[in-house]
């Protein structure tokens, strides 16, 4: 669901992977990739499917070998978001998945071999409507181009990335989208803007090898804020050494900020301090474990005291103000009624579940009247 953001977005070509429309004017899709053994299709199926409980809308999958190919066919069957293959050197393998029904191929045109090659791997997606994601990646740049420019810098990935390009306009192909990932923040946005300005295509954005949860997740939410700010970004991925999940979340967390996307609860919440009326932390805490399959986009502000609490209460759908004796719970901006410090969460929970529900009906209304 998409919310009013002053963000004013680049205008971009819009491709479908599987039945997810990434650019245009689609949504900022939010997507991860799976790191099970891809011939261990139990394994492989069982974190897609957490993946999807957390509202993926793409997933990519390593296919590395011929093994691995007929592994993703059996995977694909058994899930419902839309798949990635991930594919490097061998054009047999993308023939393989294109076959078996791939979402969208994530395979460099210029390091599949001969043109024959690339023409082969071109011409099955273009028949079988399968766009192609190019992946320019500052680890693994060309060693003409590391030798060129000294490193990867943003002119370096962005000539890597228009010389792929260069080989799919010559074939007339372009349903394709391009990333541009560095590890380094400055490296990495500074490349997604020369290019936003050369082509039409959509952009998926991600920091490589950002790092572990924490420190991955302000990398991440630094430079991907950045160019979302820019309006630049038709796709992303959060790119932590964590489970694939958290990237999900981060990157739903990400576009929530921006007004980009509505996703959840919106938790608005005090840092706490002495004049808390209750423990601010463990009950923010406690809802966010409680809350986590909530997708229906929602505004709750929990403050511990009456100083700022009223103010950030009525701006919410829920509220909650710390009080003595007893906190006031706000619905719909207004004073609804008390609740005491051992009833806190149980009572937060069912407000918003009830309101939930509520918003829900309406909008099935919606749909039945329409």
């Amino acid at each position: 669901m998409q919310v009013e953001s002053p963000i004013k977005r680049r205008k971009s070509r819009q491709i479908m992977v599987g039945n997810v429309p990434v650019g245009g004017d689609a949504p900022i899709s939010v997507q991860s990739m799976t790191n099970t053994e891809t011939c261990d299709v139990a394994a492989t199926v069982g974190q897609i499917k957490q993946l999807e409980e957390v509202g993926a809308d793409i997933v990519r999958v390593s296919v590395p070998s011929m093994d691995a190919a007929e592994a993703f066919a059996a995977i694909h069957q058994q899930v419902n978001v839309p798949l990635v293959a991930d594919i490097h050197f061998d054009y047999r393998i993308a023939l393989k998945v294109a076959e078996y029904g791939v979402d969208c191929l994530r395979i460099n045109p210029g390091n599949i071999g001969r043109e024959d090659r690339v023409r082969a791997v071109v011409d099955a997606a273009r028949d079988r409507n399968i766009p192609i994601r190019i992946g320019v990646n500052a680890g693994s740049l060309e060693k003409e181009l590391q030798k060129k420019y000294g490193e990867p810098t943003p002119a370096a990935l962005v000539e890597s990335a228009l010389r792929h390009i260069e080989i799919l306009d010559r074939l007339d192909f372009q349903d394709f989208k391009v990333s541009l990932k560095a590890s380094d923040v400055f490296t990495t946005v500074a490349a997604y803007r020369l290019l936003a300005e050369q082509i039409e295509q959509p952009l998926h954005l991600g920091i490589t090898e950002a790092g572990a949860f924490r420190s991955g997740t302000v990398k991440s939410s630094i430079g991907l804020g950045m160019l979302l700010m820019d309006g630049i970004g038709d796709t992303l991925r959060v790119s932590l050494a964590a489970d694939p999940v958290q990237e999900i979340k981060v990157g739903f967390d990400i576009l929530k900020s921006l007004k980009l996307r509505a996703k959840g609860i919106n938790f608005v919440a005090c840092p706490s301090c002495s004049r808390q009326n209750f423990d601010v932390i463990k009950t923010m805490n406690e809802l966010e474990t409680r809350l986590e399959d909530v997708t229906t986009p929602l505004d709750v502000a929990v403050i511990g005291c009456v100083v700022n609490g009223p103010g950030e209460a009525r701006e919410a759908d829920i509220g909650l103000t710390g009080g003595t004796p007893n906190n006031l719970v706000y619905e719909d901006g207004k004073p609804s009624y008390k609740v005491t410090n051992n009833d806190l969460v149980d009572e937060l929970e069912r407000k918003i579940r009830e309101k939930i529900a509520e918003r829900q009906a309406e909008e099935a209304n919606t749909i039945i009247k329409v």
